[in-house]
C-alpha cells in the first residue's frame, strides 16, 4: 500500500484528514502532569465495543484518501482487542500507527505483535533528557527507563518510531539535551509538542510567546543537523520561523522538510495541516472532534458518520477558512500555512477561530510583506 502521505495535497483538505487519530481507551496506569485524557486506571464503561472499534476502522477506510490512523489513548495497550483492530486496520487498507505508555504492557513482545497485525511506526513520549525530569512529569519512577527499553526494543524489530515530546515551563531548559539524546536512538521523526491548556495541562505553565521563538530557533538548529526530522504539534507557528530563516517547509527531502511525518520518508508535505483541517480525532465513547485537543464535540460515532462529519460539519469548514479567522491570525500573510493553534485559541480565548495566543509575530513584519 502506498503511503497516504504520498498521496495526500492540499486539494484533499476538505474531503480527508490525512491523520486519523482514535482515543481506543481512557485506561493508562500512568498519571502524566499534562494528560489531556485526564486518564484513568479503568476503561470507560461507555468505551467503543471491538465490534463498534471495527466498524470504526471500516468507516475511515471510506474516505476519499485513507488517512493514517493513529490508535492512541489512555494507553491502547489496555485494550484486549488492541491486536485484532490493528489487523483490521491494515487489512482495510489503513496504514496503523501505535502509540504505547511506557508501562510494563510496553514490552518487546507486545511490540512485535504489533508489527504482525500490521504496525510499521510507533510514537513513543519523551519529556526530559534524565529519569528526574522525565519520571516527574510521567508520574512514576522508572519511566524514562522504560521508556529508553521501549526505543531500543521498537530498534533491534525494525520498527520507525517518532518520538513526542511535550514542552512546557518544567523541560523547556532541556531542549537541547533532549535532541541530543535521541540523536543516537535511531529514530525517523522528534514532534515537539506545545501545550494547550487542556485536561492535566491546566496545571502546567505553558511557554511565553518570545520563549517559542527561543524554542523554534533549537529545532531549527537540530533540523538541520540530527540524523532525525523535526516537527512541532499545536506550534504550527513554527512554519512561519522557518520560512523567516530561508527555509522551504513545504517541500524537498527529510531534512528539508521539518513539518509532517512523510518528512521521514522524502515526501513533500501537505500546505497548512492544523486541527480539523488535515487532522480528526474521536474520543474511547466515540465522540468526534476536530482535533484531541479541541474538544468541542461534532457528531458522535456510530450515530454520526465520522466521514459525514469531516466534509461538512460547520466546524470543520470554518477550520478550514483562514480567511474568515479572528484578529491577527485571520490578517497574517501566513494563516493559510499557519494558521495558528486552533486548540490554544479555543482553550485561551473560547473562540476556536480567534487569535493564536502565544504567537508573537505580528502581520505584516516580515521583510517584503
Amino acid at each position: 500500500m502506498a503511503s497516504a502521505h504520498a498521496q495526500y495535497t492540499r486539494e484533499d483538505f476538505d474531503h480527508s484528514p490525512l491523520m486519523f487519530y482514535y482515543e481506543t481507551t481512557l485506561a493508562c496506569d500512568l498519571v502524566c502532569k499534562h494528560c489531556r485524557a485526564e486518564a484513568q486506571p479503568a476503561a470507560h464503561p461507555e468505551e467503543l465495543s471491538t465490534s463498534q472499534a471495527l466498524a470504526l476502522i471500516e468507516q475511515v477506510a471510506m474516505f476519499p484518501r485513507r488517512p493514517t490512523m493513529v490508535f492512541t489513548g489512555g494507553d491502547p495497550l489496555k485494550r484486549t482487542d488492541l491486536f485484532d483492530l490493528l489487523a483490521h486496520a491494515r487489512s482495510c487498507g489503513i496504514e496503523p500507527v501505535l502509540t504505547p505508555s511506557a508501562t510494563p504492557l510496553a514490552t518487546r513482545q507486545a511490540f512485535a505483535r504489533a508489527k504482525a497485525a500490521g504496525v510499521q511506526r510507533l510514537g513513543v513520549s519523551l519529556d526530559g533528557a534524565d529519569p528526574a525530569v522525565h519520571d516527574a512529569f510521567r508520574g512514576w519512577s522508572g519511566s524514562f527507563d522504560r521508556t529508553m527499553q521501549m526505543l531500543a526494543d521498537a530498534r533491534e524489530l525494525g520498527l520507525a518510531v517518532q518520538v513526542n515530546t511535550s514542552l512546557c515551563r518544567r523541560n523547556f531548559h532541556q531542549l537541547d539535551q533532549i535532541a541530543e539524546l535521541l540523536a543516537a536512538q535511531g529514530i525517523v521523526m522528534w514532534a515537539v509538542f506545545f501545550l494547550v491548556p487542556v485536561g492535566r495541562g491546566l496545571q502546567e505553565e505553558r511557554l511565553r510567546p518570545e520563549e517559542y521563538e527561543q524554542a523554534f530557533a533549537r529545532l531549527w538548529y537540530h533540523a538541520q543537523n540530527q540524523p532525525f526530522a523535526v516537527k512541532t504539534t499545536e506550534a504550527p507557528h513554527y512554519r512561519r520561523y522557518v520560512l523567516q530563516q530561508g527555509g522551504n517547509p513545504l517541500a524537498g527531502p527529510a531534512r528539508a522538510t521539518h513539518i509532517a511525518p512523510e518528512a521521514a520518508r522524502g515526501h513533500r508535505a501537505p500546505l497548512g495541516v492544523w486541527d480539523g483541517r488535515g487532522i480528526m480525532f474521536v474520543s474511547h465513547t466515540g465522540q468526534i472532534f476536530p482535533a484531541g485537543f479541541l474538544p468541542l464535540e461534532c457528531g458522535r460515532f456510530p450515530k454520526d458518520s465520522v466521514v459525514q462529519t469531516y466534509q461538512n460539519h460547520p466546524l470543520f469548514q470554518s477550520l478550514r477558512r483562514p480567511d474568515d479567522f479572528r484578529g491577527k491570525c485571520g490578517q497574517c500573510e501566513y494563516r493559510h500555512l499557519c494558521g495558528g493553534s486552533r486548540a490554544r485559541a479555543y482553550a485561551v480565548t473560547g473562540d476556536p477561530l480567534g487569535s493564536e495566543p502565544d504567537c508573537i509575530y505580528q502581520p505584516g513584519s516580515s521583510p517584503g510583506s
